[in-house]
């Protein structure tokens, strides 16, 4: 299932590269966190399928609002997800929790389990590089956002 959401995903994302590969590597390093972190399976799962579609409004933010910003990309990714997750036949607290994730993702105050923490830890990892943030600033992040042991290590392993 987590293969077919990736294909879903770069089919709609339909040759945006950049996109696709943000979307691969924040997928990876939440793959990562949760692996190390002690988490029941059927979270990681909630975790790889909000780490793939973490970004999927960002098409419908840019055509609607002429914005990539966080917040139109908020409200315009849960429907997306929900039509794509549709024919997985997934629990419907499982989509609206991860609809809850997409929808909240750089609303950093909403955190309030280990998904969303690991979350946003691993679009942080990739946000570091791909938006060649200073030392300072990765500093800043890390005390104010890093909580699991697991992102905090490649952080520091990473950039610091």
């Amino acid at each position: 299932m987590i293969t077919s959401i990736m294909a879903d995903m770069v089919r709609y994302f339909d040759g945006d590269v950049r996109r696709i590969n943000h979307a691969l590597k924040v997928h990876s390093f939440a793959q990562i966190i949760a692996s190390e972190s002690e988490i029941e399976d059927s979270k990681k799962i909630l975790i790889n399928i909000a780490a793939i579609l973490h970004d999927i409004g960002i098409k419908e933010a840019e055509r609607k609002y002429n914005s990539s910003s966080g917040k139109h990309q908020e409200i315009e990714g849960p429907p997306i997800a929900r039509q794509i997750l549709s024919p997985y036949h997934l629990d419907p607290d499982h989509i609206e929790r991860i609809c809850f994730l997409i929808g909240n993702h750089h609303t950093y105050r909403a955190i309030d389990d280990i998904d969303f923490q690991i979350l946003v830890e691993a679009d942080f990892l990739v946000n570091f590089f791909e938006d060649s943030m200073s030392n300072e600033s990765v500093w800043k992040i890390k005390e104010n956002y890093f909580k699991t042991q697991s992102g905090t290590r490649l952080l520091t392993e990473m950039y610091l």
